[in-house]
């Protein structure tokens, strides 16, 4: 597929990369040419210098014969015009934007502004109510290290780490029916020291393990209790950060839980105060140890740092969790920093350009794909393909999963029918219209396994 993308920040270039190593055509498009020198050397990208939304420059980077244009610079109209161009001029059939202003998502004239007879954008993308969206589920499911949902919330995949003396710790994920009756449920993917393992009924969990499992949503909290100790709801929070994601969980969180936000900008910590109705406001620093004295950081369920600088965050929540903090969970767009720093003081590490990243991904898979999701930081995947076609037409339809012939490092996990979730065991047969999630631990095999799921016409 032949994708121009316009806007080489955290955001831009992490998509590039991502859909370079898929072997997609790729172009970028910034005025930083420093920055998209970097990107090329490192990377099989074409670049081109210049405004995204000037025909000339879009000519430059082929918009005439690409399948899909994504915008993503920190500026929505300039996103908002090159998608215009780019349907106006060059018929381009794939037009997607990020937009951060909340105002262009009103419910009264979103669906009026955006279609092709106004502002052709077939997909906006809202990178802090994306990464707002994401932080929110973690702190709803204490314990978890990311959460997933598929098919529009009915089944969920949880990532945890296994705690010793936990009831499945030692045992063999065969067993984990016996621990849970009720509630069925599937391992689909493990991490033990970095390393990815594709698990099976003989595989035993170790303390330490990262352990990716899916089920229903209503069944969730039984499945967590037994990979490590229960934890109590969160109830109170300090966040680290007034700006667009901080403004936004408080806004989220508020009336449930007991919040604090620490803004250093006087001007913005005055607005919040005065558009939060629960949430108090206090300025100052995030790592101001006196501050957080003061604010009894000992008794804080969980601390998030939010700001826009990864330092700021990263120092602000190792003081914190040394002063008490139970939890602490952090911003961080740079990936190498996230990296080393999740797994020990700092519980977990939250990127930004992946949570914006998994919803672009969607709409460049082949076939009729609902979600994808980025495991460890883009290390994996999870996807749910919605099945269409019948056994004249489809690789998958009428055949039992354990039939399939699926490339290595690639697991059914679940499907879900008809709003039923049905974990995946061998004898499971897929169904026209099922919606099947997929985990890909070997990224090079996505193509693949795009390839098995969609419909092709007189395939027999």
């Amino acid at each position: 597929m032949k994708i121009i993308i316009i806007g080489a920040g955290q955001v831009g270039s992490t998509l590039a990369e991502n859909l370079a190593r898929e072997y997609h055509d790729i172009t970028l498009i910034d005025l930083d040419e420093t920055r998209l020198q970097f990107i090329q050397d490192h990377h099989d990208i074409q670049t081109v210098t210049g405004t995204g939304c000037h025909p000339d420059v879009l000519l430059a980077a082929g918009i005439e014969d690409a399948d899909m244009l994504v915008s993503v610079t920190n500026s929505d109209e300039i996103n908002i015009v090159a998608c215009q161009v780019a349907h106006s001029i060059f018929d381009t059939p794939k037009k997607i934007a990020r937009i951060r202003a909340r105002n262009y998502f009103n419910k009264d004239y979103k669906d009026l502004l955006f279609s092709d007879s106004n502002m052709p954008v077939d997909v906006l993308i809202a990178p802090e109510q994306a990464v707002t969206d994401y932080v929110r589920k973690l702190v709803e499911q204490p314990g978890a290290l990311q959460v997933l949902d598929f098919a529009d919330g009915v089944i969920r995949m949880i990532g945890m780490r296994a705690t010793k003396n936990s009831p499945l710790v030692d045992q063999k994920l065969k067993t984990l029916k016996e621990h849970v009756p009720k509630a069925d449920a599937r391992v689909a993917a493990i991490y033990r020291r970095n390393k990815a393992i594709v698990p099976s009924g003989e595989t035993i969990i170790e303390d330490g393990d990262e352990v990716f499992f899916i089920a229903a949503k209503k069944n969730i909290k039984k499945v967590m209790s037994e990979l490590r100790k229960a934890e109590r709801p969160y109830k109170r929070i300090i966040i680290a950060g007034g700006g667009n994601i901080g403004y936004r969980l408080a806004v989220a969180l508020e009336s449930s839980l007991n919040i604090k936000i620490i803004e250093v900008n006087l001007e913005r910590a005055t607005f919040l105060s005065e558009q939060l109705n629960h949430t108090v406001v206090l300025s100052g620093s995030a790592s101001d140890q006196e501050l957080l004295l003061d604010e009894n950081i000992d008794k804080t369920d969980v601390f998030i740092a939010l700001t826009n600088d990864d330092e700021v965050n990263i120092m602000a929540s190792l003081l914190a969790k040394r002063l008490g903090a139970k939890k602490v969970m952090t911003l961080i767009t740079n990936p190498v920093y996230a990296n080393l720093m999740q797994g020990g003081e700092i519980d977990v590490a939250i990127s930004p350009q992946l949570a914006t990243t998994s919803s672009v991904l969607a709409h460049v898979r082949k076939g009729d794909t609902g979600v994808v999701h980025s495991l460890r930081r883009g290390a994996a995947e999870a996807l749910e393909f919605i099945v269409h076609g019948d056994v004249n037409n489809s690789k998958v339809v009428g055949k039992e999963i354990g039939n399939l012939i699926m490339p290595v490092g690639t697991t059914v996990a679940a499907l879900v029918r008809d709003s039923e979730v049905i974990i995946a065991h061998h004898d499971v047969i897929i169904k026209n219209n099922d919606h099947v999630i997929v985990v890909v631990i070997n990224k090079n095999k996505t193509k693949a396994v795009e390839k098995l799921f969609a419909a092709e016409p007189n395939l027999f």
